[in-house]
């Protein structure tokens, strides 16, 4: 997630830590409705029985009411014969659903929208087709912080990490199912859409326009973003190490006022995280300002989402190295968050030691000094079991200073090549923390078990660093 976005949670009784490998999430869905193969955190979310490929989203949305009348069409692979499946999907009223071009029976579960087909699904490709009508609604994460649809000023914007894509879009919810997407949002004249990707076009619609902006890269639906508002817009673009020419977007609320340092520094942060860990993984590039006080900026792929105020340079940095870590190479289970959260805060500690800040050794020392009994050293980055610690210190910035002693330990040499072949070697792809494990012992040629269960899986201050 974000810099902005380190939520401190309550300390709560812990529970025994057991620690479960990350595997994709979700089931088949035969009677009863159980999952196989869960998320470690977040259970009920996802279906492994498919895989989908894209997403194409239609909404057609009234600003003053907020309500978004819509139409989602899914293309996916079913991995077997499935009689019914299940999306996540906690929106607004379901008008319609169509399986391959035939009406399908539905019913709402919870957070689970079943769907039984007119014929059983065999194994390959189907089409679903879900239309709604309503008031998307925000969700409440269990550390209390709002996500979803949330609607703004003068509008609304879709902010959906870890779950929250399940309020406006029907979805197999879960980081370990990407898949391209393309938006086509309609919205009054005087409103702007902004998206994922790159803007295709505008077109007339009624008395306003449609936007459609597309995402060819493949994108986990936590990373998926809708803004719709009263936008000021600027356009520019900046070179990538490899020659491209990546166009820049911001859109930025008119009502609180821009993030002008953001959009001068954002250049320079692409080019000093390219030096780190080569080409920008994407296409295009910018952010989006808007006035839904949620609390935390957010890495929404290509164009990541900052509050008002929000859009200071180590946040910058931070979501721009998340482009490489978290969005390009992207977790399977979110136990795993900490290969997104710790990459792009150690990156800020690199920014800020090539900028006349504190250096990443003293960001470590002032860390390490902190009593053995702080917060930051339980639970381990990896074996918490409570969905409320998902954004606590400990993934942070315990995950940072995992990345500092492994610096430190194989050297600063193998160390840019571990960072740059683990973004080349998983682009677009997911991962585990043991992959990571695997690679960064195959890069130093050492045994590194040591140092990652004393980081990374054991509660308690490690010690002798």
């Amino acid at each position: 997630m974000t810099t902005d976005r380190r939520r401190t949670p309550t300390r709560r009784a812990r529970t025994l830590g057991l620690s479960v490998a990350g595997v994709l999430a979700g089931s088949v869905l035969a009677a009863p409705l159980v999952a196989a193969k869960p998320d470690t955190l977040f259970p009920s979310m996802g279906n492994s029985g498919y895989q989908v490929r894209a997403y194409d989203v239609a909404i057609d949305y009234a600003p003053l009411t907020n309500r978004a009348i819509a139409t989602v069409r899914i293309r996916a692979v079913a991995r077997q014969e499935m009689r019914r499946f299940h999306l996540d999907f906690s929106g607004p009223e379901v008008t319609a659903v169509t399986v391959d071009k035939q009406p399908a029976t539905f019913v709402r579960r919870g957070d689970e929208l079943v769907v039984t087909p007119a014929e059983p699904l065999e194994k390959g490709r189907f089409t679903v087709v879900v239309s709604y009508d309503g008031e998307p609604p925000e969700h409440t994460d269990p550390d209390g912080s709002t996500e979803g649809w949330v609607r703004t000023s003068d509008g609304a914007v879709a902010i959906n990490e870890p779950i929250g894509a399940m309020t406006w879009l029907p979805s197999n919810n879960t980081p370990g199912d990407k898949a391209r997407f393309t938006f086509r949002v309609s919205a009054p004249a005087g409103y702007s859409v902004v998206a994922n990707g790159e803007l295709v076009g505008t077109a007339p619609h009624g008395t306003g326009t449609t936007w459609t902006w597309r995402q060819d890269e493949p994108m986990s639906t936590f990373l998926a973003m809708v803004g719709i508002g009263r936008y000021d817009v600027t356009e520019s673009s900046v070179t990538s190490i490899d020659g491209r020419e990546l166009p820049l977007w911001f859109y930025e609320d008119a009502a609180v006022g821009g993030a002008r340092t953001a959009r001068e520094v954002l250049p320079e942060v692409i080019a000093f995280c390219e030096k780190l860990f080569g080409a920008y993984p994407f296409s295009s590039g910018g952010h989006v300002v808007d006035d839904a006080y949620v609390g935390y900026a957010l890495e929404t792929q290509t164009r990541p989402f900052y509050p008002p105020g929000g859009a200071s340079t180590s946040t910058v940095v931070h979501e721009t190295a998340h482009q490489w870590f978290g969005n390009s190479v992207t977790l399977t289970d979110w136990h795993d968050i900490w290969l997104a959260e710790g990459w792009a805060t150690f990156t800020e500690w690199l920014w800020s030691g090539a900028h006349d800040g504190r250096t990443p050794r003293e960001r470590f020392d002032t860390l390490y000094a902190r009593d053995a009994d702080d917060d930051l050293w339980s639970p381990a980055p990896t074996e918490f079991t409570d969905p409320a610690d998902l954004f606590g210190e400990p993934v942070y910035n315990r995950g940072a200073m995992t990345l500092f002693v492994l610096r430190r330990e194989i050297g600063t040499r193998d160390f840019k090549k571990l960072g740059r072949r683990w973004a080349a070697k998983h682009a677009y792809g997911n991962v585990t923390t043991r992959d990571f494990e695997r690679l960064a012992e195959k890069v130093s040629g050492e045994q590194l078990d040591d140092l990652f269960d004393d980081w990374l899986r054991l509660d308690g201050k490690p010690k002798g660093y």
